[in-house]
């Protein structure tokens, strides 16, 4: 199949929009029409993972940190990043990364970490607010479903676990067409008042040309009355880090063995255990130590995030528990992830997990 299913699919997950300004998510290498029959899935991509996909016929890497983060001037193998680009033009390898995107959504990154761990009642840590728009719009009562049903088909209308949401106002409007006017009710040079209903549908922004067009071709009018606005309301479903609760409390010291056991680590840094115990409990893939102050908002009693530096963890100040459990090892599972989301959807599409160890740290013991 080509390459823009694959994407679209993953894209209508974890849209390039959730993802953070300096990311350099999407396709990196490759074209959206090429032709792909096997994906290698890892967390990172690098040389040895595009000997690999040579070696075992894929024509598609899916990382999750992307190859470049900024922009190359020069492609003459005089570093890593250089090198992995121009053996995977060479071989016709895609390059696909998914990743502050993928970090960002309700059932990404974090949550899978949430899962490993059994955490209920889970939710996002730091929902996002300036992604919901709404649209407003004016329509004759005889088009009102049609149009209504347009806005749906479109993606407008969802609200987590509801579709179809709207509201309906009703009303009446009133209008002159003017010479040249072609009105679908009415006569140029006469005054018309029509019985109208005005809808308004919430939707992600990164939708708002679809909506619209959608909107537009439906609507009986020549000149459409709508207008669509920014809301300042949090996405519930789109954010940073997650949040949930254990079945049953456990002390500091008995959950630090759980996590170790649970996420496969061979060491955990952390702060200083408190005297009591922990049930709720804050996650963040990768880099996360800016999610410290949601986190103890949210009432966690710890939070388990990555890349920690000296003087960062004494900004728990005894309210919290800092667990930095590793970039790599808290972002492991979404190697996973990525394989469980493409073949539910790909059934007969072949994906591979990479057999490459790509973590730079390693541990003495």
């Amino acid at each position: 199949m080509k390459i823009r299913e694959i994407t679209d699919y993953l894209e209508s997950i974890a849209p390039l929009a959730y993802q953070e300004s300096y990311d350099n998510s999407g396709l990196i290498v490759g074209n959206l029409n090429d032709e792909v029959h096997k994906a290698l899935i890892s967390l990172d991509c690098t040389e040895e993972v595009v000997d690999e996909a040579i070696a075992k016929g894929c024509d598609i890497i899916i990382a999750h940190h992307p190859i470049v983060f900024k922009g190359l001037k020069r492609f003459n193998n005089q570093n890593y990043v250089e090198r992995t680009v121009i053996k995977a033009i060479k071989n016709n390898i895609a390059l696909y990364a998914i990743h502050t995107n993928l970090d960002n959504v309700l059932g990404g990154v974090s949550s899978k970490i949430a899962e490993k761990l059994n955490l209920t009642n889970t939710a996002i840590l730091s929902p996002k607010s300036g992604l919901l728009k709404k649209l407003s719009v004016y329509v004759p009562r005889t088009h009102v479903d049609e149009v209504r049903q347009a806005l749906f088909d479109a993606g407008a209308g969802s609200i987590g676990d509801y579709d179809q949401c709207s509201y309906n106002t009703a009303g009446y409007g009133t209008f002159r067409p003017l010479p040249g006017a072609d009105p679908a009710i009415g006569e140029v040079g006469t005054h018309e008042r029509v019985e109208e209903t005005k809808i308004e549908v919430i939707f992600p922004q990164q939708l708002e040309r679809k909506v619209i067009v959608s909107m537009l071709a439906a609507h009986p009018y020549e000149e459409v009355a709508y207008h669509s606005i920014g809301l300042d309301n949090k996405f519930q479903y789109v954010g940073s880090g997650i949040i949930g609760n254990l079945d049953q409390p456990l002390d500091g010291s008995q959950f630090l063995a759980y996590l170790k056991q649970h996420l496969n680590l061979q060491v955990i840094r952390h702060t200083r255990l408190l005297n009591k115990k922990i049930e709720r409990v804050a996650v963040c893939g990768g880099a996360g130590g800016f999610l410290l102050g949601d986190a103890k908002r949210s009432g966690a009693d710890i939070f388990i995030t990555a890349d920690y530096k000296y003087h960062e963890f004494f900004d728990a100040e005894n309210d919290i528990v800092i667990a930095d459990i590793g970039h790599y090892e808290s972002e492991q599972f979404t190697q996973e992830l990525l394989i469980d989301i493409i073949r539910k959807k790909f059934v007969n599409f072949a994906v591979l997990l990479t057999q490459i160890d790509t973590n730079p740290i390693k541990y003495y013991s």
